[in-house]
C-alpha cells in the first residue's frame, strides 16, 4: 500500500493506495509542525504496511517535516514535482507550477481525455489546461473565495464574515445575502467567462472541465459548462504517478 500526501496551504489530505484510493482523511497543515501530525498519521495508517510515500506539497517548512517523519516511520518519502508527474510541460519554468496543479492535470487527463480543463477551488482558485497533445500548457491564478470574504471582513468597519451557501436571489435584501451574492454568483460568471476563453484560445470543440477543492461542489451547481466534481482529484493524480515509482 502506499500513502499519499497532498498538502497544502490549510489542509494536509492523505490517503492509501493501491490499485484505488481505499481510505483518505484530512489534517490541519499547522499540525506538521508539532507532534499531533505524526500521531494523526500512525492512527490512520494503523497496521497498514507502507511501500512508499508520495508527497506534493506547496508548504516548504512541512514538506521538510514530512520527509522528516517518514524516514523516521521508515517509509521511503517521493516529492512529487514537474520531473517525475507523467505530464509533458509546455511552460517556461516548469519549476514554478505547483506540484497539486500537475497532479490535477494528470488525474483529469487520465479519466476524461484532452484537451481538459482542471478548476481548483481552494484557497486559491486555480485553473490548468491540457492542450489537444496532453501536455501541460498553463493555467490562471485568482483569489479564493474565502480569500475574498476574509478580506472584505477584515478591512472594512461593518462587514461581518460570512459562512459560504448558495444564494436563493439576485438581489440581495441583507449584508449578508448581498454579500453571498457577490461572492458566489460572481465567482461563477469569472468562471465562466475564463472557461470560454480557454475554450477559444485552445480552438476546442469539446473541452471538459473538472472541478475540485473544497468549494467546488457549491460552485459548480450554477455553472453548466462544468463536466464533472471530483474531490479527490489530486490525490488520484498523485496515485497514478506512484504507479510509474513504484
Amino acid at each position: 500500500m502506499r500513502l499519499l500526501l497532498d498538502i497544502g496551504n490549510t489542509r494536509t489530505h492523505a490517503a492509501l493506495a493501491g490499485k484505488r484510493i481505499r481510505i483518505d482523511k484530512q489534517f490541519p497543515t499547522a499540525d506538521w509542525s508539532s507532534d499531533r501530525m505524526g500521531a494523526g498519521l500512525k492512527r490512520f495508517i494503523g497496521r497498514t504496511t507502507i511501500s512508499q510515500a508520495l508527497i506534493c506539497s506547496v508548504v516548504p517548512l512541512a514538506t521538510r517535516e514530512a520527509r522528516a517523519w517518514l524516514r523516521l516511520a521508515g517509509i521511503k518519502p517521493i516529492i512529487f514535482n514537474h520531473k517525475n508527474c507523467g505530464l509533458g510541460i509546455n511552460y517556461p519554468n516548469p519549476t514554478t507550477i505547483g506540484p497539486d496543479r500537475l497532479a490535477n492535470g494528470l488525474a483529469a487527463r487520465a479519466e476524461f481525455g484532452s484537451p481538459v480543463v482542471v478548476v481548483d477551488f481552494g484557497t486559491a482558485v486555480t485553473f490548468d489546461i491540457i492542450n489537444h497533445r496532453g501536455n501541460y500548457t498553463g493555467g490562471i491564478i485568482a483569489p479564493g473565495l474565502s480569500a475574498m470574504t476574509d478580506y472584505l471582513h477584515e478591512k472594512t468597519a461593518l462587514l461581518p464574515r460570512i459562512e459560504l451557501r448558495n444564494p436563493r436571489t439576485a438581489i440581495g435584501k441583507s449584508t449578508e445575502e448581498a454579500m453571498l451574492i457577490g461572492t458566489v454568483h460572481g465567482y461563477r460568471g469569472l468562471v465562466q467567462a475564463l472557461i470560454g476563453r480557454i475554450g477559444g484560445q485552445l480552438r476546442a470543440r469539446r473541452l471538459p472541465v473538472i472541478a475540485t477543492g473544497g468549494h467546488a461542489k457549491l460552485l459548480a451547481k450554477g455553472i453548466p459548462e462544468i463536466t464533472a466534481v471530483r474531490p479527490l482529484l489530486t490525490l488520484e493524480g498523485l496515485r497514478i504517478a506512484s504507479d510509474s515509482n513504484n
